[in-house]
């Protein structure tokens, strides 16, 4: 056989090779290239809409008395600007129908609360025809809720402030933890490490369970909706929840969209933690007439002439530094 036939033959043979894996080459780039765009857009929503869970219409509602972390969460106004944010970057802003496909994907949103959390889940509703269908709704609100051998009931917050039912007797006390264990017999209460263990440990571990049964419980709508995936909650680094726990925030989950011939499954933090600028005193020592800038809340008789953002700025004004004294 001539050699030319024996190079035509290598062609024919090899060639669909080559081109089946050119188009799997290329097929591969897109998914890559989607699961970057969705993966930004689904942290992008998570991320606004944690910033938002802080913003509140009352003034009583904003961080006080109990603790820096305290806030009454704005979730509704938060669950808005996820989707919103969801929507535009995924091209769908104004068309209802992609949207409520893209809906659909979305298993679970869930709000940590200064001391609980709320689940955004499919529920089931009878609409004004009295047909049963799916929406989004809110769960009621569940406590960070522990039970120990003795019959103590804990319910715990972001932080050490805590509400306990004393079994012995049979009454609430609420407060910081240093203070509580004096008026109760609870144990958990006794050491800084454990208690601080045990809150952490309860708080991932409710969240969890609830998360695991309404990510599986939305299989049933998305089967009735010709979703071919079986939605589950995946598995999240400790690390990752450690860091998820020390402030309000959403966790948001997408699961199950078809990207080539693989699905798309993500899920995103967002926080809502609110940072609070240090405010700068200057000062005037009425006796000696000397000017100093300290931190506000700080034990000083000084009459307060001007306050700044920086210690900087401060200087600059002619006031001199002071140690704080509380």
């Amino acid at each position: 056989m001539k050699i030319i036939n024996w190079a035509i033959l290598f062609v024919c043979i090899f060639l669909p090779f080559f081109l089946v894996m050119d188009v799997h080459t290329a097929d591969l780039k897109t998914v890559a290239a989607l699961n970057q765009q969705y993966t930004k857009a689904l942290r992008t929503a998570a991320q606004d809409a944690g910033v938002i869970l802080n913003l509140n219409e009352l003034q009583e509602y904003e961080a006080e008395y109990q603790s820096d972390k305290y806030f009454k969460v704005n979730k509704e106004l938060a669950i808005d600007t996820f989707f919103q944010t969801l929507y535009l970057n995924f091209g769908v802003n104004n068309d209802p129908i992609g949207q409520g496909a893209l809906a659909a994907y979305i298993p679970a949103v869930v709000v940590m609360d200064y001391d609980g959390y709320y689940l955004y889940v499919m529920t089931e509703y009878t609409d004004a025809f009295g047909e049963k269908n799916y929406k989004h709704m809110w769960r009621p609100k569940k406590p960070y809720a522990f039970a120990d051998d003795a019959g103590n009931s804990f319910n715990f917050t972001l932080d050490e402030y805590v509400h306990v039912y004393d079994a012995a007797s049979k009454t609430w006390v609420n407060g910081l933890r240093q203070d509580v264990m004096k008026k109760t017999n609870a144990s958990l209460l006794k050491d800084t490490a454990s208690f601080d263990a045990k809150r952490r440990s309860t708080i991932v571990k409710r969240i969890q369970e609830d998360l695991a049964y309404f990510i599986n419980q939305h299989n049933e709508f998305s089967t009735r909706n010709g979703i071919h995936y079986t939605f589950k909650l995946p598995s999240i680094p400790q690390e990752e929840w450690v860091n998820s726990i020390n402030d309000i925030g959403m966790l948001a989950f997408i699961q199950g969209i078809p990207v080539g011939d693989q699905f798309y499954n993500n899920y995103a933090f967002g926080g809502g933690r609110l940072v609070k600028k240090t405010v700068i005193n200057g000062g005037v020592d009425e006796r000696t007439g000397m000017k100093y800038y300290y931190q506000s809340g700080c034990n000083y008789p000084y009459r307060v002439e001007e306050t700044f953002d920086s210690v900087r700025d401060a200087a600059a004004a002619g006031y001199y530094p002071r140690e704080c004294v509380r």
